[in-house]
């Protein structure tokens, strides 16, 4: 069996804050930390270290959501924010800023589960393409340094772009190597040549 979900709730109205807990305890087993003061949210969240955040905020303003948001540490967790108003533009800014959820019209007991399920697969979805984006970004930048080094090769050497390649992978081979490390190599080596 799995440890229950730990979840820090993010709210300075003691009443409010009992209620959500209510909530969340009526809704499953969840392991469930109130951080009262927002003065270093960070530390405390950072220290707590959970599965999820709520934050939850009667009136909220672009600088609060904003700071709550990045205090929440949204790229490292799912965060879902509940505000009784929002303004024009608030929740695609925080969305930008990376909460998974943005509940506008407060917190009730019977939504609490299905909004934590929905911004944990959100933020997971969100995870996934921004781990594709980067290993695409990689790969793109190693293409470039390979194909640099082809042609380094290609001018030195008097060969095709195929035996270039083949070069290179007969030396990652001989070394142990990645293709795209002995190309970083042969350009750094190169550049310090130059």
């Amino acid at each position: 069996m799995s440890a229950p979900l730990s979840i820090i709730v993010v709210e300075t109205d003691r009443t409010r804050a009992q209620l959500i807990v209510d909530s969340l305890r009526q809704a499953g087993d969840f392991d469930i930390y109130i951080i009262a003061e927002v003065t270093g949210l960070a530390r405390q969240i950072q220290a707590r270290n959970p599965d999820i955040v709520l934050i939850d905020i009667e009136n909220p303003s672009r600088d609060t959501m904003e700071e709550l948001t990045l205090a929440s540490g949204p790229l490292d967790r799912p965060v879902a924010m509940f505000v009784d108003r929002s303004d024009e533009g608030l929740s695609a800014a925080a969305i930008e800023a990376g909460v998974s959820a943005y509940i506008v019209d407060g917190l009730h007991s019977n939504r609490v589960k299905p909004i934590l399920d929905a911004a944990i697969a959100r933020f997971r979805m969100f995870q996934r393409m921004r781990t594709e984006l980067a290993e695409t970004k990689k790969a793109l930048e190693e293409r470039k340094v390979i194909d640099r080094a082809k042609g380094m090769l290609m001018r030195a050497k008097g060969i095709g772009e195929d035996e270039a390649y083949a070069l290179l992978r007969k030396t990652a081979m001989d070394q142990g190597r990645r293709v795209a490390d002995v190309a970083q190599a042969l350009v750094t080596a190169a550049g310090l040549l130059a």
